[in-house]
């Protein structure tokens, strides 16, 4: 067999040891083909739990699978960062800490990536089979995806036109020599809920002209804590995400503003507004009133550019710390 590392799975984790002995079995326990060799590397990310005796128990059982190594830089980009330059594979396959995967997972999602074709792929997210949605999120609702983290685009693999979410996705090494890593100023630090860090790279390596494979045979099963399953948290989670995708996008040049906020804000924050106001059905009244957090946040996040901005320009070396 081939002693050089193909695959490196990257789990990133922080205080979640009691759902990651359950993450890490089920992907130790992928069957690949023999030619085919791979290491689960798993990131902690400072945590303050049992994370390190959890991965260091499951380490005795299959010691020539699973690697640790310790992050201290809190954030999902940099632990997803230190992991890229540890890991010995040649495809880095992303899974979430609490998660569990499906036993042809990392088969499915990296086969098609052992050949110049393809530079990345993505897979499917989903619920428990027992998850049952609140009558508020009843339908085909588009915004229940990204707070309940699930990930499908049908039974059909493909070419995609949007980027994978990081709870299930693979990339050739190139990539991140190409593009650079995970941005920093996005994604999870702690309990915040900015994002984007992993659908801004796709997007990144869609301009750069890579293709990325829809592979929904690669499924994992991402838990929906009863927390995520509330309505403070869908606004909470959407209007960071409003946040986020400001912040992905910086302030565009040539954009009329007021206070660094373009004034098409506040046309749509008061057109969303108007329709939640006027809906009746209790989905479609939630929906809207997700909207106007949504367009809220893009609001806070482009005023916050705009004050940093002119903060520079005032203090030129505002973020140089005193000499010696």
């Amino acid at each position: 067999m081939d002693s050089t590392v193909k695959i490196t799975v990257l789990m990133c984790t922080y205080n979640r040891c009691r759902l990651l002995g359950e993450t890490i079995e089920s992907v130790a326990t992928q069957a690949l083909p023999q030619s085919v060799s791979w290491e689960i590397l798993v990131v902690d990310n400072h945590s303050s739990d049992e994370t390190r005796q959890v991965v260091e128990s499951l380490q005795r059982r299959y010691p020539d699978r699973i690697r640790y190594f310790f992050e201290p830089e809190q954030g999902i980009s940099y632990a997803r960062n230190a992991g890229i330059r540890e890991a010995r594979g040649e495809i880095l396959a992303f899974i979430d800490d609490d998660e569990t995967a499906d036993p042809g997972w990392l088969q499915n999602l990296t086969a098609n990536l052992h050949s110049g074709e393809w530079s990345g792929a993505g897979g499917r997210v989903l619920p428990p089979s027992t998850f049952i949605p609140p009558r508020w999120l009843l339908g085909k609702n588009k915004f229940a995806s990204g707070p309940l983290a699930s990930f499908d685009l049908g039974p059909e693999a493909r070419q995609m036109e949007e980027p994978p979410f990081g709870a299930n996705m693979a990339f050739r090494r190139f990539v991140f020599a190409e593009l650079g890593g995970f941005r920093t100023d996005l994604g999870r630090v702690g309990n915040n809920l900015i994002s984007n860090e992993d659908t801004e790279l796709g997007r990144r390596m869609m301009a750069a002209g890579m293709r990325i494979r829809y592979e929904p045979s690669a499924i994992t099963h991402h838990p929906v804590e009863e927390a995520r399953v509330r309505k403070e948290y869908f606004l909470s989670w959407w209007f960071n995400k409003g946040r986020s995708d400001i912040r992905e996008i910086g302030n565009q040049p040539k954009i009329f503003r007021f206070l660094g906020i373009p004034l098409q804000l506040f046309r749509a924050f008061a057109w969303q507004a108007a329709r939640w106001m006027m809906a009746i059905e209790p989905s479609k009244r939630f929906g809207c009133k997700i909207e106007v957090w949504a367009c809220a946040g893009q609001i806070v996040e482009s005023c916050h550019l705009w004050r940093d901005a002119k903060r520079k320009e005032t203090v030129p070396n505002a973020d140089v710390g005193p000499a010696g």
